[in-house]
């Protein structure tokens, strides 16, 4: 069977970057254990290369979404810790049973359907404000965890990357019902809940977006580094006559005659098209190659006047600064990350 050609795109990962991230994270942690959430496959970087070197500085407890996922790396784990967010449907127990990984419980229907398949080793989550997941507090008495072995006690913060008075009050009720779970540990602090200080530590932290290069608060922009640099080739190079429109809608036109290069990627790749006439690539002498028109399915157009050098078959980076990406386009960085598609070959450093 013949092999197919190198892609076109590459997502260049920084390992040294991820594990620099995740020990910075988990020194702002203080006494607290660092963990590490891993779903969407690892922020879309690739979960059992993240978990192969996260292992590697010290991080002993994952976090997956989905059984799903559990089962993909739970081979990577070795003696760590895995845990399942979203607890255990009734579709799920032959795996969650089977499998050495733990759910988090979110419902009394959740607590009493592992309790009644054994009440092996689990954890809980309490909503203490965000009404998403997790037990309601009036739900929470000594009484319903009486036959489970509970490790972790956890809720999430709902605003943790703002100065509200909300992560206070979620800090206290959750201070308050963890104890009543008879959890060996405690755990609130996501990322931006890290930087917020000693008293959202509690024995656990889980950051995720931090981990990989995203700035979930001013501290963090200036202390956590860039992993994901993508890279693209140039399909073909090509003059823009002055006058004359580029892309879907003709919402770019040239002011004069100018240099434009087409690039393989667009928002199947997860490029979405909030970067259409605002995003910019950069050449290697760091020249800014700005997007010309919307973003489409498969490429993009971009400005490389600049440039004349550049050629069919030359590649050049994709600016992907998370914050500052974030705000070009008016996505979050959660989605700038974990949209990154599958057409993407993903080469570590």
């Amino acid at each position: 069977m013949m092999l197919p050609p190198p892609a076109p795109l590459v997502l260049a990962l920084d390992s040294i970057a991820l594990r620099n991230n995740w020990r910075l994270l988990a020194m702002r942690s203080g006494e607290a254990t660092c963990g590490a959430a891993v779903k969407a496959n690892g922020y879309g970087l690739g979960a059992v290369e993240v978990v192969h070197h996260l292992k590697a500085v010290g991080c002993r407890d994952f976090f997956v979404a989905t059984w799903a996922e559990a089962v993909a790396i739970r081979p990577h784990i070795g003696e760590a810790r895995l845990a399942v967010l979203h607890g255990v449907r009734e579709e799920d127990m032959a795996i969650a049973t089977s499998l050495d990984a733990a759910p988090v419980l979110n419902s009394p229907e959740q607590i009493k359907r592992w309790r009644e398949a054994g009440g092996g080793r689990c954890h809980v989550m309490i909503d203490t404000g965000m009404n998403r997941l997790g037990l309601d507090a009036n739900d929470v008495k000594a009484s319903l965890f009486e036959g489970l072995d509970v490790d972790i006690a956890m809720s999430h913060l709902a605003c943790a990357d703002e100065e509200h008075p909300l992560n206070a009050v979620q800090a206290m009720i959750f201070g308050s019902l963890g104890k009543k779970t008879g959890a060996k540990r405690l755990s609130l602090a996501n990322s931006a809940g890290i930087f917020l200080g000693e008293k959202y530590m509690f024995d656990l932290t889980r950051p995720g977006l931090s981990i990989y290069g995203g700035s979930s608060c001013m501290e963090a922009e200036f202390s956590i580094q860039q992993v994901v640099r993508p890279r693209v080739q140039i399909l073909q190079r090509r003059t823009v006559r002055g006058g004359e429109s580029v892309g879907y809608g003709a919402t770019y036109s040239a002011d004069r005659q100018r240099e434009a290069a087409v690039l393989n990627i667009g928002y199947a790749d997860g490029y979405l098209r909030g970067f259409s006439n605002s995003g910019y690539c950069t050449a290697d002498d760091g020249s800014v190659l700005p997007v010309m028109g919307r973003v489409s399915m498969d490429l993009i157009v971009v400005d490389v006047e600049e440039r004349k050098s550049l050629a069919e078959g030359d590649w050049v980076e994709i600016a992907f600064d998370l914050s500052q990406a974030s705000m070009v386009s008016g996505l979050s960085q959660y989605e700038l990350l974990t949209g990154m598609g599958s057409r993407f070959e993903r080469r570590w450093s």
